[in-house]
């Protein structure tokens, strides 16, 4: 329908269903998980390609946090998925660094946060080059906006790292062959090569050569 509709971006949620209201088991156990929902998003997309059909961007959610996951779920849906998705992940630092307002405010830090720094240019690694930035208007930024940056800079320099790693210098150039399955059951899922199995035939003509 999407394809038929010309859609710009069609986004695919793999978290788990139900809202905040529903049955735990709802919660916890309802849904596709978001690999073998990736797997068969691209499998389709394949299909419609095949014949020449239209194909939308994919955005692809559904339990990413880190940058390592942001890199696999751009990579195993290539060249479709052309973003990712962050709902709770991206919440977390900004009500940590509202608590952290609050603590401060109080005088009472948890050591959790104290064993970082008793100030907020000590705590936030980010805060200097917000103030570099924005000058004496940083004052106006909530530390719950400047949790929220440090953390997307954080998936900025670990995505950018992983990318250079692989020698991806774009996110356009990331893809399946950046990726191997490290279980037989992923490989079988998701028809990336087993771990043992990836770039053996490279392997083996570098070594008949």
């Amino acid at each position: 329908w999407s394809s038929d509709a010309g859609i710009d971006l069609l986004t695919i949620d793999g978290a788990p269903g139900g809202t905040g209201m529903s049955p735990w088991r709802m919660m916890v156990e309802w849904g596709v998980p978001t690999i073998y929902l990736e797997a068969m998003t691209y499998s389709l997309c394949e299909r419609l390609a095949s014949r020449g059909a239209y194909v939308p961007d994919i955005a692809f959610g559904g339990g990413f946090s880190a940058e390592d996951h942001l890199f696999k779920a751009l990579a195993l849906g290539a060249p479709y998925v052309k973003a990712v998705c962050l709902g709770r992940a991206i919440m977390i630092p900004g009500m940590v660094g509202k608590n952290i307002a609050g603590w401060l405010q109080e005088g009472k830090l948890p050591r959790s946060v104290s064993q970082y720094g008793e100030s907020v240019e000590e705590i936030f690694v980010t805060y200097e080059t917000l103030k570099d930035r924005f000058g004496g208007e940083i004052d106006e930024l909530p530390l719950g906006a400047i949790g929220w940056y440090t953390y997307v800079d954080k998936l900025r320099v670990g995505l950018q790292q992983l990318m250079a790693g692989s020698r991806n210098f774009c996110l356009e150039t990331i893809g399946r062959e950046d990726l191997m399955a490290l279980t037989r059951e992923a490989e079988d899922v998701t028809g990336i090569p087993y771990v043992m199995d990836a770039y053996r035939e490279e392997a083996e003509a570098i070594i008949a050569g």
